[in-house]
């Protein structure tokens, strides 16, 4: 379902799956941050998915006023640890929590670009619980994340941009007693959990070209932990 959230006197494009059934019940929301690609058809089928388990899931157009310059903002941003996403993702989070089929509490997802901002908004940010797959750790990772919500992260042990980061980011949680689940696969590269299969050819022979490549096996348990991990803190 393609809806817009109010920010400020704009509205930013978005999309939104719920559960099937209504059944009166109140749910968790969770915020879907897209890769680099933005709003592809890989995003929409990880918020499909995260519906059909029961969550109000919405997946906001970060490039709707323009991809280049959005790209740049959004990089700039992640650098600095603030600036106009993180007023975006305010709107958006407060939109999810206050509506009437939300039980309150809210989570975040993100994936490669989005994995690192799942990170940077795990602590202080309103959110119950963050997964971050393939993200980049934030500046000042150490001290941002002793306040941070409980986390579950995902990364391929044959990605290359970031070798190490799983165990640095499974220690700093430890020693902050943070409630967390960090893998990394064995098998799997970056961008493992990102089924580009439907894009253009362009992008997939770019893909393919920078080994960032779906890797099913992975991304099946990678699914199973996030699951089980938001249930525990967002239920």
């Amino acid at each position: 379902m393609e809806i817009k959230i109010a920010h400020g006197d704009k509205d930013i494009p978005t999309y939104m799956a719920k559960p099937e059934y209504d059944t009166g019940e109140l749910v968790p929301g969770v915020v879907v941050v897209f890769d680099m690609l933005g709003m592809s058809h890989d995003v929409r089928h990880q918020t499909d998915w995260l519906g059909s388990e029961g969550y109000l899931a919405v997946a906001p157009d970060l490039y709707y006023e323009g991809k280049t310059r959005c790209i740049r903002n959004m990089v700039l941003d992640f650098a600095r640890g603030k600036g106009p996403t993180y007023d975006q993702m305010e709107s958006i989070r407060s939109w999810v929590a206050s509506h009437p089929r939300c039980n309150g509490k809210v989570g975040i997802i993100g994936f490669c670009l989005g994995g690192g901002f799942a990170l940077a908004f795990a602590a202080n940010r309103g959110f119950s619980a963050a997964g971050a797959n393939y993200g980049r750790l934030p500046r000042k990772y150490e001290e941002l994340l002793k306040d941070a919500c409980p986390i579950v992260g995902s990364y391929g042990k044959k990605d290359p941009q970031l070798v190490g980061a799983a165990e640095k980011l499974e220690k700093v949680l430890a020693k902050n007693n943070i409630p967390h689940d960090i893998k990394e696969y064995p098998d799997a590269g970056h961008s493992f959990l990102n089924d580009h299969s439907e894009e253009s050819a362009i992008i997939r022979v770019g893909i393919k070209a920078l080994n960032l490549n779906y890797h099913e096996p992975s991304a099946i348990d990678a699914r199973r932990r996030i699951v089980d991990f938001f249930n525990t803190h967002l239920n």
